[in-house]
């Protein structure tokens, strides 16, 4: 049985990659260091420990902090994001009653990686792909996650395959959070935990 501690991380995982699809679709922009280890977590199917998915506990500070906000005694006006998050652990739950998604995923992903070879991980060629597997996997399992956003940025095709490599990286995240022992009721019962947990994280950094 995995610990309150890896369950937080996993979470955080899940909150980051949805909250960087949203700030995509709303501003056009996200920060590129938290991009970089919700991407990053694709390619780290078999990671020593919890937080090496992420590259350490640095690479999932910002979805610790959302942790805190969204499930902590502060609240927060970011509704979508709780959402989305939601949605991602639903889906989920349904893929992994999909083994043949799951391997066309898993072959799709060990594809990118060979193109890691020649492009940076954040490289458009690189988040097309990943883009492309969530467009033929995940977006035919409903209900589909509708991304809310300003319909400038949604209209550009850079930021749609961004937003969808972002919510492939959430599926991620909600199947560690799984195998760490999460559910959606843990979320409801056990919120004060996972948020005095993420604070706990957030001091050792």
């Amino acid at each position: 049985m995995k610990s309150n501690r890896e369950r937080s991380i996993a979470l955080a995982g899940v909150f980051q990659a949805a909250h960087l699809a949203a700030q995509i679709a709303e501003q056009g922009n996200a920060d590129s260091s938290s991009m970089e280890a919700s991407i990053h977590s694709l390619f780290k199917l078999n990671a020593d420990s919890v937080e090496d998915v992420y590259g350490g506990l640095r690479g999932i500070e910002s979805g610790l902090r959302l942790i805190q906000q969204h499930l902590g005694e502060k609240k927060t006006d970011a509704i979508n994001v709780t959402q989305y998050v939601i949605a991602l652990l639903h889906l989920e739950g349904k893929l992994s009653k999909n083994p043949a998604m799951l391997m066309q995923i898993k072959e799709g992903i060990e594809l990118a990686e060979r193109r890691r070879d020649h492009f940076h991980l954040l490289h458009a060629n690189i988040i097309a792909q990943l883009a492309d597997i969530y467009s033929n996997t995940i977006s035919t399992l409903k209900p589909r996650i509708m991304v809310q956003g300003e319909p400038l940025h949604l209209q550009n095709p850079d930021n749609v395959n961004r937003i969808r490599a972002l919510l492939l990286a959430g599926i991620r995240s909600a199947m560690l959070w799984r195998q760490c022992g999460g559910s959606r009721w843990q979320i409801i019962l056990n919120r004060k935990k996972l948020s005095e947990e993420a604070r706990r994280l957030l001091h050792v950094l």
